[in-house]
């Protein structure tokens, strides 16, 4: 499912799924710091035990490699953002994603996807490094990078939020990435039943939930392929080998667990491309029974060359 190479500034990772051209749009490498956060059962002992996954997803050392990016394609005519970054100069309590100062922008209009020519960004979830790019300041201010775009989100996850008693990091992530979009009249809420719903043909959202009440993955499918987009409900792909690890962050783990373990037993052996939104590089590949649990069989993305705009 790789694209053949490329070469030049505007060359960005990609996958082809069918008809389709799902680009990963890089925003940051995430510091080795963040595995043992993040994921605290994923030690360096158990790590090590999974040859597999060295050397891309972890080092000798068994310190996971995690990553911040977005994809971006374009299907039933729109152009779509799933997921959009932890974003610049953001005040965050996690040092990590704290006023940053990346070229995320000229990435994504790299890849041929300039904000204004984006039709619909998909939220899979909201967290601070999934909507930071939803607004940049303008003259102080924080508005919607892309005005042109609908944001689509979990009517329950936006519904939990609200009812949420949020400590002040996570009110002020609201306030600078997600009440803008509101405000805005851009963010659409979505009801998402058990068997998923499409959005567009060859678009579909269905329910992952557990990281958060809401959480979305995102389904591709075009001329008997398919793609899913994992968001959060696997974080990394120490988690097919060993489902039980959750992370620290999940508002539900039994049931982030849960989720994880029947999302993984239906991918396995079906061809599926899963794109992991913090796998690093190599960043997708399908699942393989291994050892009474999974495994991660890496596709390497190849550079697709687009003109910006195109």
């Amino acid at each position: 499912m790789s694209t053949p190479p490329a070469t030049g500034p505007t060359a960005v990772p990609s996958w082809t799924v069918g008809d389709l051209v799902v680009h990963r749009v890089d925003e940051v490498l995430l510091p080795p710091a963040t595995g043992p956060w993040l994921l605290p059962g994923a030690t360096p002992d158990l790590v090590a035990g999974q040859d597999w996954l060295r050397p891309h997803f972890a080092d000798d050392a068994g310190v996971l490699r995690l990553d911040s990016h977005s994809f971006a394609f374009t299907v039933g005519g729109r152009r779509v953002l799933v997921d959009t970054g932890i974003g610049n100069g953001k005040e965050r309590a996690n040092p990590a994603w704290h006023d940053l100062n990346t070229d995320y922008l000229e990435r994504l209009t790299a890849a041929g996807f300039p904000p204004d020519s984006v039709d619909l960004v998909i939220l899979t979830h909201l967290h601070a490094d999934h909507v930071g790019w939803n607004t940049r300041k303008v003259n102080g201010d924080w508005v919607p990078t892309f005005p042109n775009a609908r944001h689509l989100t979990s009517r329950t996850e936006r519904e939990f939020w609200a009812g949420y008693d949020m400590d002040e990091p996570r009110r002020q992530m609201f306030r600078d990435s997600v009440i803008p979009v509101e405000r805005a009249g851009l963010l659409d809420l979505v009801d998402v039943p058990a068997e998923g719903v499409r959005i567009v043909p060859g678009l579909r959202l269905i329910p992952t939930p557990g990281h958060t009440p809401g959480h979305l993955s995102v389904e591709l499918n075009s001329r008997g392929q398919t793609a899913l987009i994992t968001g959060d409900c696997v974080h990394h792909p120490v988690q097919l080998a060993h489902p039980a690890i959750g992370a620290c962050v999940d508002i539900d783990p039994e049931r982030s667990e849960a989720t994880r373990r029947s999302l993984l037993g239906a991918l396995a052996r079906t061809g599926t491309l899963v794109l992991g939104t913090h796998f690093a590089p190599p960043t997708a590949g399908r699942v393989v029974p291994h050892e009474g649990a999974f495994r991660l069989e890496p596709v390497p993305a190849g550079a697709h060359r687009l003109r910006v705009g195109g």
